[in-house]
């Protein structure tokens, strides 16, 4: 099965009172060409599920159980303020959305994952109380990436992924993984005002 990863981003942002800030990856770019570019990400700590069935389901039934640890639904090493509304588990604590959140295929069905906010290390994010998610570090890397906007579907996604694969084989670049589909806006965002992009990992 084609390894492919797909980033999701402020899903639940709509559903809050007002606009919240949403902490992405960290990177800098090295190269611009319009719309493509080459960027250095900094090491980050991904939060991960593996799920069966297929590409858009296995997604949202994970997503779910992500949305769950970070809004709460891990021990928490330290005392936390009190917000609102009140939540019966006390030792929890509230872990900000970021993006992006990456999914990719295994043998056995989907890896999601969301990445974690920088001020964690290995040593302080809290733990998961659902055994089913996954605490993962992740290094440094370097990526090719491609941005265009419009809907979430597949077809765009593999017509601008070619634009891409032939971008690096045009400035002589040498992929080092696999892709990854990285989404940045909530569903009722217009398609024409969405930023999509696709990133693969180079040497």
């Amino acid at each position: 099965m084609k390894l492919v990863t797909i980033a999701l981003s402020a899903i639940f942002l709509g559903m809050a009172a007002n606009v919240m800030a949403i902490e992405e990856a960290q990177y800098s770019v090295l190269l611009k060409d319009e719309a493509l570019e080459i960027r250095e990400y900094a090491p980050s700590i991904v939060a991960e599920v593996v799920v069966n069935g297929e590409f858009e389901k296995a997604s949202n039934v994970a997503f779910r159980k992500l949305f769950k640890y970070i809004s709460g639904r891990n021990s928490s090493r330290s005392k936390i303020a009190m917000t609102a509304p009140v939540s019966q588990e006390s030792q929890s604590e509230k872990i900000a959305m970021t993006a992006p959140v990456g999914q990719r295929a295994t043998g056995q069905g989907w890896v999601v994952s969301f990445m974690m906010p920088a001020s964690y290390t290995m040593d302080t994010i809290p733990i998961p109380q659902d055994t089913s998610v996954a605490l993962r570090e992740l290094p440094a890397y370097r990526a090719a990436a491609i941005r265009y906007s419009g809907t979430w579907s597949e077809k765009r996604y593999q017509s601008h992924l070619l634009l891409l694969r032939n971008w690096i084989e045009e400035n002589s670049l040498e992929p080092a993984g696999q892709p990854v589909w990285a989404r940045y806006n909530a569903p009722f965002t217009p398609w024409f005002m969405r930023r999509n992009e696709i990133l693969m990992p180079i040497s």
